[in-house]
């Protein structure tokens, strides 16, 4: 993955995506010597959504099975408890 300073990355904007979307390369951005952000071809962003989808999908079936096993409680039950 290639490097490049916030302030390199802004001067070189237009090449970058060009580089990112044409030749699918990944830019880390450094700030201060920190990297802050990347910029990466849009089939990598897809998959990342794809994969917090699923993440997200097993959650809340682990939390449906939770329920059904623990049992709920309803909202007007809840605030009472907590003296809402």
């Amino acid at each position: 993955m290639t490097t490049i300073t916030a302030g390199k990355a802004r001067e070189k904007f237009s090449e970058l995506l060009s580089r990112v979307g044409y030749a699918k390369e990944r830019v880390a951005v450094t700030r201060r010597g920190k990297t802050i952000a990347a910029i990466v071809p849009i089939e990598d962003m897809e998959l990342l959504e794809k994969l917090e989808d699923r993440i997200d999908l097993e959650d809340a079936r682990k939390a449906l099975t939770e329920a059904r096993k623990k049992g709920t409680i309803s909202l007007a039950k809840l605030k009472k408890e907590l003296g809402l």
